[in-house]
């Protein structure tokens, strides 16, 4: 019998003979069929060649935390920001390293393929591991994030007891929108789809997305999602389905406040939409063209503080690229992707108001960051709406409509 040192030595072709050769004795179902023990061995019992390289997974991120700015490009913040991301998951929602991979080296396996939109195949590569490996530290990280989304993907105050300056130092904005605490909206993200489901999930587009709901605050952190809903499904159908699901965490404005929405919502106690049938989208006005009547006033000052909404969506989706492309998850996966990409949006903004994402939205409020065109077909058309809600305007909104426009149209 060969020594150990001999086994390893061994070719891989002379060691899945030798295991073939053992099925093959061990079990005499399989006499005629002399292709299925060498498809056994490759399946289960011989494994690949181990990975090897002068740089393992660990000693990438190792190079890459001391390196100036690598961090960032490659894990989608600062390295500080990455520990101290680390030491959360560690001691507050019990993430933990294992035999074969270090905690740090999970992490950054995880951020790696979320901000890259990196395949198992090339991750593998980076961090020398199986494909199993990758597959599962992924997972198990992405159930860690998840943890923290119930801490993350909320309103600090849920009271909205103060005027935000975004609003108070308006004066166009100020009084009339004092009662505004932030902006509610639709937005398309790829899906993969099982074929025999993909007709639901087909929007405008023309490609299987999912409809994911937001709402955010004017300091552009998401505080509330609704992920999963087919592409195919309007925006004000996604919202009624959030109230009606969510009955018990959705974060419904306290009365007397709103949300400000487009006009592909209705117009109703809570949210309140733009005048419809008057000049609305802020490209129209930069291009010179100066509001004139009160209600294209109004429209201006509301185009410009819901705006807020898609700006949040270009930061998330330029940082996160994993949503302009998604690899081939289960759906339940993909849900909690979208999910987890926003509650590292929050935590990103919390905790590093420098981030290298967020300067040019907040020196620029009418600045929204557009997706790369080699992914442009996978957008939807901006400000679509359906003429179904046009007739579904609250009476009492429309009289407040009409008073927020001749008070702003008196200011201006």
């Amino acid at each position: 019998m060969s020594s150990d040192s001999d086994n390893h030595s061994d070719s891989y072709e002379e060691r899945k003979k030798r295991v073939c050769h053992h099925v093959q004795s061990m079990s005499s179902i399989y006499a005629g069929a002399s292709t299925l023990p060498g498809m056994y061995c490759d399946n289960y019992l011989i494994k690949a060649d181990p990975r090897t390289s002068i740089l393992s997974g660990f000693g990438w991120l190792q190079e890459t935390v001391s390196t100036p700015g690598e961090t960032y490009t490659m894990l989608r913040m600062n390295a500080c920001l990455f520990f101290q991301l680390h030491d959360l998951l560690v001691e507050r929602y019990g993430f933990k390293l294992t035999y074969f991979m270090s905690s740090y080296e999970a992490l950054a396996l995880f951020l790696w393929t979320l901000g890259g939109c990196e395949s198992n195949t090339r991750t593998q590569n980076r961090f020398k591991h199986s494909g199993d490996t990758v597959h599962r530290k992924f997972h198990e990280v992405l159930l860690y994030v998840i943890k923290m989304a119930a801490n993350y993907l909320k309103s600090k105050d849920p009271n909205f007891s103060s005027v935000h300056p975004r609003i108070q130092k308006d004066r166009r904005a100020s009084p009339h929108l004092q009662d505004c605490i932030g902006a509610l909206d639709g937005t398309h993200v790829r899906a993969t789809i099982p074929a025999g489901d993909q007709v639901r999930y087909i929007g405008r587009s023309g490609s299987t997305t999912q409809n994911v709901l937001a709402i955010c605050d004017f300091n552009m952190h998401f505080m509330y999602t609704l992920v999963g809903q087919p592409g195919s499904m309007h925006d004000s159908s996604v919202l009624y389905h959030a109230i009606e699901a969510d009955k018990d965490t959705f974060p419904h404005p306290p009365k007397g406040k709103y949300y400000l929405v487009d006009a592909g919502y209705p117009n109703e106690p809570g949210y309140l939409a733009p005048c419809k049938g008057e000049m609305y989208h802020m490209p129209d006005f930069q291009r010179g063209m100066a509001p004139r009547t009160p209600k294209e006033k109004f429209n201006k000052i509301h185009t410009s503080k819901r705006n807020v909404i898609d700006r949040v969506f270009g930061v998330w989706k330029m940082k996160w690229q994993i949503l302009l492309k998604m690899p081939n998850y289960l759906v339940e996966t993909q849900k909690m992707i979208v999910d987890a990409t926003m509650t590292l949006h929050n935590y990103v903004r919390y905790h590093d108001k420098g981030d290298l994402h967020f300067p040019r939205v907040e020196r620029d409020p009418n600045y929204v960051p557009t997706i790369r065109s080699r992914y442009q077909w996978y957008a939807i058309p901006p400000n679509a709406s359906d003429a179904s809600t046009s007739e579904a305007s609250d009476k009492d909104m429309d009289r407040f409509h009409n008073r927020l426009a001749t008070g702003i149209a008196l200011r201006w």
